[in-house]
């Protein structure tokens, strides 16, 4: 079931969109120095935007990884500049989708995007 809708979300649900928004701003965020963490959690999540359904984003600490000094100040500084407005972008776009049948299972998945795009640093993805 995940498979299926993994793929009508790439094509019909925004995730290419999403994915694609996700791989452009990691690459612009490489360009500077101070970006590069950022870039490296943009990545992560661009994969996951575009196939969200079967896994999940969980913190660093969860699945045994360290967590890199400085993380809840960037989350803090990402959250100020870029995740408030993200999010706010994916839980309107997840609010429309679920005003219909069909795409309710797109909006849950647009609710766990906000959720990740309000502070993406140290989170990775991991199946369900």
């Amino acid at each position: 079931m995940s498979l299926l809708l993994n793929i009508l979300w790439f094509l019909f649900g925004g995730g290419i969109l999403s994915w694609a928004l996700w791989i452009l701003a990691g690459s612009l965020l490489f360009i500077t120095i101070i970006g590069i963490p950022f870039a490296y959690a943009a990545f992560r999540i661009a994969g996951f935007a575009a196939f969200p359904f079967g896994k999940k984003l969980v913190d660093a600490k969860d699945i045994g990884k360290t967590r890199i000094f400085g993380t809840g100040l960037a989350n803090f500084l990402w959250i100020i500049f870029a995740g408030i407005w993200l999010s706010i972008s994916h839980i309107l776009a997840g609010a429309a989708l679920c005003l219909t049948i069909i795409g309710i299972p797109f909006g849950f998945a647009h609710f766990r995007l906000a959720q990740v795009c309000f502070a993406p640093l140290g989170k990775y993805p991991v199946s369900e």
